[in-house]
């Protein structure tokens, strides 16, 4: 059983990508509300059990590689180890290292 993917990270480390979820939401057309229904879902959520991963599992894969190049070498390293121990096949995880290759 997965036990990290529902262990929460650190709170500098979730707020990191909270912050930086929201500004990629910015960045949608907000035409019919959708950006702002998701910005204020992302708001209001709390740094327990696997709230991290619904804040990543929010994006297609080309947003989570955008949310991955806005966090630190050690939030990425969070998301991507929950995501492995969550069964995501590593050969489809963005969250890598700056210094690692796809």
């Amino acid at each position: 059983m997965a036990e990290l993917y529902y262990t929460p990270p650190t709170d500098e480390i979730f707020n990191e990508i909270k912050e930086s979820a929201i500004s990629v939401w910015k960045t949608y057309d907000d035409t019919y509300g959708y950006a702002t229904e998701k910005i204020n879902s992302i708001k209001d959520i709390t740094n327990i059990k696997d709230n991290c991963m619904h804040v990543i599992a929010m994006f297609d894969i080309n947003n989570q590689r955008k949310l991955s190049e806005m966090l630190s070498d050690n939030a990425r390293k969070a998301v991507r180890e929950r995501m492995i121990d969550g069964g995501n096949e590593e050969q489809y995880i963005v969250f890598l290292n700056k210094n690692e290759i796809l």
